[in-house]
């Protein structure tokens, strides 16, 4: 006799890392603060070891999308903060910063693959769609702004980083409290 396990829904932790992160970043492109050590360290803790912890356990439960998801966006994170440290260590062959045309090529990498996630969203609930939906977006205005060099372009991004980072943690605590209650109080537009 089989007997079924009931895993925890690991998303909650996932969209946390990312939605947290990203708001925290967006708020520098958005010029309200310079980047820190605070940005950094959100994202190589939580928004790229805590997704990477949760896309493994999406696995656990048979879930590829959240596996892609979060191990990649959790991979993304540390390599964004690998990319503004290394030029500071001065390891031989990584003395400056990646420039921004080149960077600019890295943001339409990843806009191509969260595109191709938003399409594996349109069987999902209304707030999930939203989240990558939008944030193909951001990596295309990030990347505008990387290829122009315009200031403008990047503020506009901060500002929709925001709300992307915001509505990531939307789903991330609607999740959390609908279980907890067994029904929906903050609705995510199910499908």
């Amino acid at each position: 006799m089989s007997q079924s396990i009931n895993y925890a829904n690991p998303a909650p932790l996932g969209l946390m890392g990312f939605g947290m992160t990203t708001v925290l970043l967006n708020i520098h492109n958005a010029g309200f603060f310079p980047i820190s050590a605070m940005i950094l360290a959100m994202g190589l803790c939580y928004g790229g070891i805590a997704q990477i912890i949760a896309g493994i356990l999406e696995f656990k439960k048979g879930n590829t999308f959240g596996l892609t998801a979060f191990t990649s966006y959790g991979f993304f994170w540390i390599s964004l903060v690998a990319l503004l440290l290394f030029p500071q260590l001065g390891n031989e062959g990584v003395t400056q910063a990646t420039p921004h045309a080149f960077m600019a090529w890295y943001l339409v990498m990843w806009g191509m693959f969260t595109a191709f996630m938003f399409v594996g969203t349109l069987r999902g609930n209304r707030v999930l769609q939203f989240i990558f939906g939008s944030l193909t977006v951001l990596f295309f205005l990030l990347a505008i702004r990387d290829f122009t060099g315009s200031e403008l372009i990047g503020h506009i991004a901060g500002y929709e980083g925001i709300v992307c980072g915001l509505s990531a943690i939307y789903l991330a605590m609607a999740e959390v409290i609908n279980e907890q209650y067994g029904r929906t109080v903050l609705p995510i537009g199910e499908r």
